[in-house]
């Protein structure tokens, strides 16, 4: 259970906006957005865009620092280039060592992703796995196994509007929440690991929100429902709250599991386009 935590802790903060865990879609069904919502230009963020998180584990009132991810932002002349790194501590190596690196290119002027590459080592789980999106032809092909030499290619039909594990961030936070009501659900679609998933993400309004260290700022709080299983219990919902400035970064991530809560926490950051209020 310990070690499935500490990899967890990774895994929401890929989808720090709020997006980490999904629910399954197998039939993709007709497409929900608009065309304004599939194609996106970057407002948000800029070359060298650099973010720091603390993931912690809390157990019997006691909160235990796991490791930290980062979040880099790369330009050049047509794409963009999104890099996260999720590590545990050197105390924790020996104990359940994770080391993941996720990698995403998108075209610069919809913010639609291109590629994917992601390699992650958890404990004695290895897998390497990378997709190629054909916008054109609405298909996409993913390379998948345990490393670059031993990996199978498979193909699917897709639309404009996939998102990948990394790119999708960076989408939602050029979304226009001024447009969003509180109890709105926020449409998505992501795939992953041979799968089509549709996010449940609630916009549960705007709000103050002290977070220790940081101070208090004004935020967009967004609730995603989990699904249930040997991690969270029925019902569960995380808690994610996001900077209400023109950098829409997540500031802190919350959730119950069935022993214990996770928190991820930012801890640093440089490169933001905006001063961050």
């Amino acid at each position: 259970m310990v070690n499935k935590l500490i990899s967890l802790l990774f895994i929401l903060c890929t989808f720090l906006g709020g997006y980490a865990v999904l629910q399954e879609d197998r039939s993709l069904p007709p497409i929900m957005h608009s065309d304004d919502e599939c194609v996106l230009q970057n407002t948000v963020f800029q070359d060298g865009e650099k973010i720091t998180y603390k993931a912690y584990y809390n157990w019997k009132f006691i909160w235990i620092p796991a490791g930290e991810v980062t979040f880099t932002v790369r330009e050049e002349e047509a794409f963009f280039h999104f890099e996260v790194v999720g590590k545990t501590y050197p105390s924790y190596d020996s104990f359940f060592k994770v080391d993941d690196h996720y990698y995403s290119k998108v075209d610069k002027e919809t913010l639609q992703p291109v590629s994917f590459r992601r390699r992650i080592e958890e404990g004695k789980y290895i897998r390497y796995d990378s997709i190629s999106f054909d916008r054109e032809n609405q298909k996409l092909t993913e390379f998948i196994g345990k490393s670059i030499d031993a990996t199978r290619a498979f193909h699917y039909d897709s639309h404009a509007c996939m998102q990948d594990l990394v790119s999708v961030l960076y989408h939602l936070r050029n979304r226009d929440t001024d447009v969003l009501k509180e109890g709105d659900h926020v449409p998505l679609k992501i795939f992953f690991d041979k799968e089509f998933f549709q996010p449940a993400i609630i916009y549960e309004g705007k709000k103050e929100k002290e977070i220790k260290n940081l101070g208090t700022y004004e935020v967009l709080h967004i609730r995603p429902e989990l699904i249930a299983g040997e991690v969270f219990e029925e019902g569960t919902y995380m808690d994610v709250w996001v900077s209400a400035d023109k950098n829409h970064i997540p500031l802190l991530l919350e959730s119950p599991v069935s022993i214990g809560s996770v928190k991820v926490v930012l801890k640093e950051y440089t490169g933001l386009r905006y001063v961050l209020e």
